[in-house]
């Protein structure tokens, strides 16, 4: 299934089901919002699998992708990992880090979760000193999850998969880092694209918990990468299972990737403006691109092999805020 939340001028919006190739939409008859669908996924889904095959069938209303708002505009929990090594050990490298990272134990961070911003609003900042940068990711959102899950049970608490920009002021993160005490500044709200969908829509393209097919990343109308998301250290599964370890997790937490990142990233480009800068540093000995400029815009977007999109696009303009 796919679902994307329509504005309703209620802060959770009003959940709609939208067909498989993104053109049509209807109100969900069994659930008013996201987070009410995934707090009675059991009891709710029948019905609602049952109101996505006929929309598929035809009928509803023409979907635009662009008056969504994020699928879960806000939410209880949002949990951030760092699962791509590519990534962590470029960082490492060109910030003389030791990076002795423990293969056991994934990275993550606990991060804004009050409101994700919605696909294609503008993105108010500060100021462009403080080093914009975007992050693409993946994402999913789990229902309840028991404290001491593993990760083989975690799995079945995926409930969807979400595309994410998790937005990052790179200037302000190193004053934060040294803090010991996280980030706060660094991080705004994050971005989501405009649909979420069950597992079973990637088919084959879901495997071992990571999804198997590119991110398209494009800066100002030029592609900046298409780095593939299976390449992860930790599947989602494994991700849940870390965050569950020592509490339990409320329906509707929200966990990401991180920045998706290939071996490869000179040849298929980067996620995030700040791995572009970090391989110009190691082959050219400084950093020649800049972060982002108020008026840039970024664009992220995932489709299936044959084309069909996926989460629909993140499309976003930087404005002073």
């Amino acid at each position: 299934m796919k679902f994307a939340t329509l504005a309703n001028n209620t802060p959770d919006g009003r959940l709609h089901l939208v067909s498989r190739d993104l053109s049509r939409c209807a109100p969900a008859e069994a659930a008013p919002t996201l987070q009410a669908l995934i707090e009675n996924w059991d009891a709710l889904a029948p019905a609602l699998q049952a109101q996505y095959e006929a929309l598929n069938a035809g009928g509803g209303e023409p979907f635009d992708p662009a008056s969504a708002l994020a699928p879960l505009p806000r939410a209880w929990q949002w949990l951030d990992g760092s699962a791509y090594e590519s990534h962590g050990t470029l960082m490492a490298k060109v910030f003389g880090i030791d990076n002795h990272a423990d293969k056991e134990r994934p990275l993550m961070y606990q991060g804004l979760s009050d409101h994700f911003l919605a696909p294609c609003a503008n993105v108010p900042l500060p100021t462009e000193d403080d080093g914009i940068d975007f992050e693409g990711e993946f994402g999913v959102i789990c229902d309840a999850v028991p404290m001491g899950t593993d990760a083989a049970t975690a799995r079945g608490h995926i409930r969807l998969l979400v595309q994410i920009n998790d937005w990052s002021l790179r200037a302000v993160a190193p004053i934060e880092m040294r803090t010991g005490f996280g980030w706060v500044q660094a991080k705004p709200a994050c971005s989501m694209a405009p649909v979420a969908v069950t597992p079973d829509e990637l088919g084959e393209a879901w495997r071992d918990a990571r999804i198997d097919l590119p991110l398209v990343v494009d800066w100002n109308g030029e592609r900046f990468g298409a780095a593939g998301g299976y390449d992860m250290g930790f599947g989602f599964d494994q991700l849940v299972a870390h965050a569950a370890r020592t509490r339990k997790l409320v329906a509707g937490t929200v966990i990401g990737s991180g920045t998706v990142s290939n071996e490869n990233y000179r040849e298929i480009g980067s996620s995030c403006i700040a791995e572009r800068r970090g391989i110009e540093m190691l082959d050219e000995g400084a950093a020649r691109t800049g972060f982002m400029c108020f008026g840039d815009r970024v664009r992220m977007e995932c489709r299936m092999a044959d084309g069909t999109p996926l989460f629909g696009a993140i499309d976003q303009q930087v404005v002073k805020g």
